[in-house]
Formats: structure tokens, C-alpha cells, sequence
């Protein structure tokens, strides 16, 4: 496989892979999310010989009064799913995001994505749920970081 480069996006950067990838079996096609421009949040992506390949969305949030970071619109293009390349971009979230102070991070995963994020050091936390906007099952998946 060619270079893997992760990058720093703007919010309509993430767009299309958020309508492709998270929105192509949901009653809605909105891919903006009100935090997009929070302060602090912070968008990457995964370049595959310069191709966009993976999205995701970082913004501080605490979580149980704990200082965290929400992780929203995580999506790898449908194709490439199941190769790495979506566990790549999660890991360089996660070790960004211990340099921001922040203890954990935090995210509403589909059911349909728990065991990814299993594998990648994640727990579910309480009951699962129906999300609003998507119709779909979903859990509150949580994973401790190693704050250096």
C-alpha cells in the first residue's frame, strides 16, 4: 500500500466521507455537526496516495466530570474498511489527545462498529440506545488514555 499520511482537515474536508460512509443507510443525510467549530475541535484524516480515505472529528468534551475528548464522525471508506487503515487514524486521534490533558475519550459508536473499537482498547459503558439520528443501536464506548 502506497505512503499513509495523517492530516488535518477542515470540517467540510470530513463531509463526504461522513455522507458516504455514515449516512448512506440513515433516515438523514446532515453531515455537519453544531460542535464542528468548537474550540479545540479538531478534524483528521488519512491520505492513501493522496486520497482521503478515513475521517474523523476530535472536540473537547468532558465526560463524568473528567476532562475528555468526544470523538464524532470516525468513517473509512467503505472499500478499505476492515484493512488497518481505520485503526491508523484512531490511534493518532488517541495520542494527540493526550497531549491535550485529557484523561479519555469518549464516543457514541453504532453497534455495528464495537468490536473496531474493542480492539482498539475501548469499553462499553451502560446501556445501549437508539440514536435520534440515525435510528440506529448504538453504546457510549469509552477508553482510558496514557497520559505521558
Amino acid at each position: 500500500m502506497s505512503a499513509v499520511e495523517v492530516v488535518e482537515l477542515s470540517a467540510e474536508e470530513t463531509h463526504p466521507l461522513r455522507l458516504a460512509v455514515l449516512r448512506h443507510d440513515t433516515p438523514t443525510k446532515e453531515v455537519s455537526f453544531a460542535e464542528d467549530s468548537d474550540p479545540g475541535a479538531l478534524h483528521l484524516g488519512l491520505r492513501v496516495a493522496g486520497e482521503l480515505v478515513a475521517v474523523s472529528t476530535w472536540i473537547p468534551r468532558p465526560h463524568n466530570d473528567q476532562p475528555a475528548i468526544q470523538l464524532r464522525g470516525m468513517a473509512t471508506a467503505r472499500q478499505l474498511q476492515g484493512t488497518g487503515l481505520g485503526g491508523k487514524l484512531l490511534e493518532a486521534g488517541c495520542q494527540r489527545a493526550t497531549t491535550t490533558g485529557a484523561r479519555l475519550v469518549w464516543a457514541r459508536a453504532r453497534d455495528t462498529a464495537l468490536d473496531f473499537y474493542m480492539r482498539h482498547g475501548f469499553e462499553v459503558e451502560g446501556a445501549g440506545f437508539i440514536d435520534a439520528t440515525t435510528n440506529l443501536p448504538h453504546h457510549l464506548v469509552i477508553r482510558q488514555l496514557v497520559v505521558p
